[in-house]
């Protein structure tokens, strides 16, 4: 324990070193206030339009909280919570696009869930506490978004919700899912949660995790504990760089540019987003590594990678939702591989909405 609080210290202190003559100023994943207000302009009416794009089911007003989330058998996690967190996802686009019937029914819905302790009883199992983990980025934005206008009683009992299951996840488990993706979107909460709710001490854990990565990177760019993923090992790459971007996010909300910032190899997220369109480009790269097969999936020959994330997927999500944000504060070579890639194959299947970004980070990031 010792150990890791003198990291975070001297992180802190890196951190402090670093801070810009004139610093963003937003706590949370993104400015609520001045992106709602950007959206209103003439200039965003694109953006805005998508924002709006996933019309609301009256029948998410009748879904019901669910109290527990638990282990399953074999690959995945638990998906009975899919639709609320879908729920939530599209609502909270739409209530910071000025949706006023959007805002008061993700209100009620999350007050709902709330009041009857969704979540509060899943199994403390690894893979029950990763389908938590999805839950919780949407939620967050959510509350970013609403608070502004909630009620003193409701906000606190919304905090009071959120903030407990936040805590749930900061939790170890004595494996790899301590070091590899999991960890990470753990971590993106923590900081993102951190920030909005201006507790420092859990901010600061959260972000502490971008240096650690970046301290774990091989000097082609990949991560070991995704890169033998068999055939997901570009899958499992992808999402670790979707949370780096969160606590990216979190980080220039404070000043703080975390897309240029290096490990002591010269290591960056450029690194690790170059391996990643290396592998896309040319997937014999990829099975130097991704030959050990290590828990691959529904696909067992790792010569075939899953590269199902450049697509929408069957539920709604897109998980390259990272890069509306990733292409606008980047620089170098990689990133604008990253944006020949968004303009060729993703750009047209906006709106992006997935929860390891938080929800529609069209509507969060997206330029007209």
């Amino acid at each position: 324990m010792a150990s890791h609080t003198s990291l975070v210290i001297a992180f802190c202190l890196s951190l402090s070193l670093a801070l810009p003559a004139t610093a963003s100023s937003w706590a949370g994943l993104f400015d609520v206030e001045d992106r709602a207000a950007k959206l209103q302009t003439p200039a965003y009416n694109e953006m805005r339009a998508l924002c709006l794009a996933v019309a609301i089911d009256p029948a998410w007003d009748r879904l019901k909280p669910i109290r527990k989330l638990t282990t399953t058998e074999g690959y995945g996690s638990d998906t009975s919570a899919e639709d609320f967190s879908w729920a939530v996802m599209v609502l909270s686009g739409r209530a910071l696009a000025g949706d006023a019937d959007a805002r008061n029914r993700l209100a009620g819905l999350l007050d709902r869930w709330a009041e009857a302790g969704a979540f509060t009883e899943t199994e403390e199992i690894n893979d029950a506490y990763y389908a938590l983990k999805r839950q919780l980025l949407p939620l967050v934005v959510a509350y970013a978004v609403l608070e502004p206008g909630l009620e003193a009683e409701r906000s606190s009992r919304l905090r009071a919700w959120i903030d407990g299951l936040v805590r749930k996840i900061d939790h170890n488990f004595d494996g790899d899912v301590d070091h590899n993706n999991h960890r990470v979107l753990a971590d993106s909460v923590l900081a993102v949660w951190g920030a909005e709710t201006g507790d420092k001490a859990m901010m600061e854990k959260g972000l502490a995790r971008y240096d650690t990565v970046l301290d774990e990177v091989r000097p082609d760019g990949t991560l070991a504990l995704e890169a033998r993923r068999g055939a997901r090992a570009l899958w499992y790459q992808r999402q670790t760089l979707s949370s780096l971007t969160v606590i990216a996010e979190t980080a220039r909300g404070h000043g703080w540019d975390f897309y240029g910032r290096t490990s002591r190899d010269g290591r960056s997220y450029a690194t690790m987003l170059g391996a990643l369109m290396n592998g896309i480009a040319s997937p014999i790269l990829v099975a130097v590594y991704s030959a050990e097969n290590h828990i691959p999936g529904p696909e067992k020959d790792f010569h075939n990678l899953e590269l199902g994330f450049l697509e929408t997927r069957g539920h709604g999500r897109h998980y390259m939702g990272w890069a509306e944000a990733a292409i606008l504060s980047g620089q170098g070579l990689a990133f604008d591989r990253l944006k020949a890639l968004f303009s060729r194959q993703i750009v047209a299947r906006r709106p992006l909405i997935d929860e390891f970004i938080g929800g529609n980070s069209t509507c969060f990031w997206g330029q007209p």
